[in-house]
C-alpha cells in the first residue's frame, strides 16, 4: 500500500474511490467546525475531488496533498483552473488560485508546511492506509497542526475478513484510540450506506457503516 500502488491505480484508471460529484456531507457539517472562510484547509489524500472546488467556491485557500502527479493534473486540467509548477521541499507544488497541489508523499510533510493549516477534511484518507500505516498518520495531524485545528473526519467499518480493501475499515474506537489522545472527538452521524453501494454488497459485505466525527483540539 505504497505510492506506486496509488500511482498504478490512477495510470490504470481504476478510482473507484473518486466521486463525480461534491460530498454531500460538506454541505451538511462543515458548518459545525466554525472555520472561517479564508481560512487554509488541509486536504490530505485528494485525488482529483470535486470537494476542493467546493471549498473554493465557499472562500477557503485549499492545501492538498496527492502522491498521483496525473490525478492532479487532471484535476486543474478537468476544472480549467491555471496552475504554475514548483518545487517546494521534497514536494513538486500546483498552485492556482486559493488552491495549492503538493505532489507528493503525506508522510513527508512537516511542521512549517501545515503551519497555516485551520481545518482538515479527510473524507478519503484514513480508510485508505492499511491499519499499520494509520498511527503515524495521526500523528502527523496531531503533532504538526496549530493548536486551534479541527478536523471533518469521514470512516467507513465493515467486516474486514470479507473485503481486504481499501477502502479499508476503520472501527470507531480506533478513531479513539488515534485522536483522543490529542483531540476531542465527536460522533455527528452514523449511516448504513450498504443499500447504496451495490459493488461493495455484491464482494459479500452485510454492513457498511460510513461515521462523521468533528475533531478538535
Amino acid at each position: 500500500m505504497d505510492i506506486d500502488f496509488w500511482q498504478q491505480r490512477w495510470a490504470e484508471n481504476q478510482i473507484g474511490f473518486h466521486m463525480p460529484e461534491v460530498n454531500p456531507y460538506l454541505s451538511e457539517f462543515w458548518a459545525q467546525l466554525s472555520v472561517l472562510p479564508g481560512s487554509t484547509v488541509l486536504v490530505p489524500l485528494c485525488g482529483k475531488t470535486l470537494d476542493l472546488v467546493w471549498f473554493v467556491s465557499n472562500q477557503y485557500s485549499v492545501l492538498g496533498v496527492e502522491c498521483s502527479d496525473q490525478a492532479i493534473e487532471d484535476f486543474f486540467a478537468e476544472q480549467s483552473i491555471k496552475a504554475a509548477k514548483e518545487p517546494y521541499k521534497s514536494f513538486t507544488a500546483h498552485r492556482g488560485e486559493n488552491i495549492n497541489l503538493l505532489h507528493g508523499d503525506f508522510f513527508k510533510l512537516d511542521k512549517h508546511a501545515l503551519s497555516n493549516v485551520a481545518a482538515v477534511y479527510d473524507r478519503a484518507s484514513l480508510v485508505a492506509l492499511p491499519e499499520n500505516m494509520r498511527a503515524d498518520y495521526a500523528g502527523i495531524l496531531s503533532s504538526f497542526l496549530p493548536q486551534s485545528v479541527s478536523i471533518l473526519l469521514v470512516t467507513l467499518e465493515y467486516d474486514q475478513s470479507l473485503m481486504s480493501g481499501p477502502p479499508f475499515s476503520v472501527s470507531d474506537r480506533e478513531v479513539h484510540e488515534l485522536y483522543s489522545p490529542h483531540f476531542n472527538i465527536e460522533l455527528l452521524e452514523q449511516f448504513d450506506v450498504l443499500e447504496n453501494q451495490p459493488r461493495f454488497r455484491d464482494r459479500g459485505l452485510d454492513y457498511m457503516l460510513e461515521r462523521v466525527y468533528k475533531i478538535s483540539r
